[in-house]
């Protein structure tokens, strides 16, 4: 879909977070184009490493998930823009331009989000809180995957994801794992 919106581009492509990571440090890009759901440390621990390793690498986040909840995650973590994958091609070739450019690149709905949200006396959600590892988790929990699938999906151990799910019961203020999933529920959490 991009090679022909960007005729003379090298393009790499990776299947889980370790071979991005390796992929990222390998070559002089220009941009990286990363999704949330990546497979083993998942897209923002990737961000992470990239800001740590390659700080003026621009990326740009790619998720089916809403971008209500990741987008801000993601820009506060260094991403320069957030493109649902719901996006037709030109507007995530309009989205790479942009921060090929050295701006950031806001998707519309993002954008009236963002806008109203400021005109609404918003406090900030409990769930704002958490790190994003325990969000991720919180969301993993609340869609009912066990622990083990979450430990192997997330390349954890098992007695980690434990600690995670105990920190976020406390930072919530819940007791039970069915009061974390109502507390999904009623925030409209994305499940996956």
């Amino acid at each position: 879909m991009l090679e022909d919106k960007f005729l003379g581009s090298t393009f790499g492509d990776a299947s889980h977070s370790q071979q991005a990571l390796d992929l990222v440090g390998q070559g002089a890009w220009d941009l990286v184009l990363i999704n949330m759901l990546l497979p083993g440390r998942g897209g923002l621990e990737v961000l992470k490493q990239i800001r740590i390793e390659h700080p003026k690498l621009p990326v740009i986040v790619y998720s089916a998930h809403s971008e209500k909840q990741y987008a801000v995650r993601a820009f506060k973590t260094g991403a320069s823009g957030s493109v649902p994958m719901e996006s037709t091609p030109e507007q995530l070739a309009e989205a790479i331009r942009k921060v090929i450019g050295g701006g950031k690149y806001v998707s519309p709905g993002l954008a009236e989000h963002l806008a109203t949200a400021l005109d609404q006396d918003l406090r900030q959600a409990p769930h704002d809180l958490l790190s994003d590892r325990e969000y991720q988790v919180l969301c993993m929990i609340a869609a009912g995957k066990a622990t083990t699938a979450i430990a192997d999906q997330l390349s954890l151990s098992v007695k980690t994801v434990s600690t995670y799910r105990t920190r976020i019961l406390e930072k919530l203020q819940l007791k039970t794992v069915s009061e974390l999933v109502r507390y999904a529920v009623d925030n409209n959490l994305d499940l996956y």
